[in-house]
């Protein structure tokens, strides 16, 4: 039997106008690409940015072409979201503090890798409220990004299932992820940096209300499956628990809740890293692929 997924909750799926932006749902279910706006002008406008943050919220993720921006109007307009964050394992540009390089070619460290349905920073204690990303190099064809509408992978569970994991928490860590091919030594001093973050496996969208699935690759086990209402034998918890979470990962591979995006030089995506998830395919060897982000600070998930 299909299903039909309903459009971001007011908005039509032909493009249509927003203020002096014009808006392209891409999706049934997650993104539009604006056209009529540059960022740097954004930076500066008041109202032109509060246009741009209401669709990211109604959207989630927002893109647009042809923004020759320069390094400090990028990062100006992300922090008009709030503080930029740096990372701990890929680079940022030395004049920029928090515009992280995301430069990929043959000789990128193996640690470097982004082909894994993620959200950003889920290992800190306040994971990243979003993110602007902006093609500076790519490949002719490949190197695509996908991003993942979290709040309908919620929404659209069996209510059994939704019933059993809205009061779990699960671990996410750096350590197990980033750290996995560094040195014993410095794999310790990286998790002793940024011990394994707790966070709830559903959480409450701060602005709009929205119940959130917020597990991902980060995400290595429950901390708060063990008791009796769920585990009768040892084989309830083990393999049980690790299944359960498995399948709530899964999720976010359901085409129905995805937009894929191609990019192209100056291309740009704002996301709303607290109901997506994304994931950049790397099938695009041995082409260059040279990205920037200005990772934006968030809060504590509830």
């Amino acid at each position: 039997m299909e299903h039909t997924l309903a459009p971001p909750e007011g908005a039509p799926v032909r493009a249509h106008h927003r203020g002096s932006i014009r808006v392209e749902p891409l999706t049934c279910s997650i993104g539009a690409e604006l056209s009529g706006v540059n960022l740097g002008d954004a930076a500066r406008d008041d109202d032109l940015f509060e246009e741009i943050r209401s669709l990211l919220l109604q959207y989630k993720v927002l893109f647009l072409r042809d923004q020759d921006i320069t390094r400090a109007e990028h990062v100006a307009f992300a922090e008009r979201f709030g503080a930029l964050e740096d990372h701990p394992v890929a680079g940022s540009d030395p004049e920029h503090p928090g515009l992280v390089r995301i430069y990929k070619d043959l000789d990128s460290p193996a640690e470097h890798y982004e082909n894994a349905l993620h959200t950003d920073g889920t290992w800190r204690e306040n994971p990243s409220m979003g993110a602007v990303l902006r093609c500076i190099e790519g490949p002719a064809v490949g190197g695509d990004t996908i991003w993942v509408n979290m709040a309908e992978a919620y929404r659209r569970l069996p209510e059994d299932i939704r019933a059993k994991v809205r009061g779990l928490r699960a671990r996410h860590s750096i350590e197990a992820t980033f750290g996995a091919v560094m040195p014993e030594e410095k794999r310790h001093a990286l998790k002793a940096q940024f011990p394994d973050a707790e966070h709830p496996v559903v959480r409450v969208h701060p602005e709009t209300g929205e119940e959130i699935l917020f597990v991902n690759a980060f995400t290595t086990h429950f901390v708060n499956y063990h008791t009796p209402e769920n585990v009768r034998f040892g084989q309830d918890f083990a393999p049980g628990a690790g299944l359960l979470l498995n399948y709530l990962i899964a999720q976010a591979a359901v085409p129905e809740y995805q937009v894929r995006w191609r990019w192209t030089p100056n291309s740009v995506a704002i996301w709303d890293n607290r109901s997506t998830q994304h994931y950049a395919v790397q099938d695009y060897w041995p082409a260059v692929r040279r990205m920037e982000r200005a990772g934006i600070v968030g809060d504590r998930p509830f």
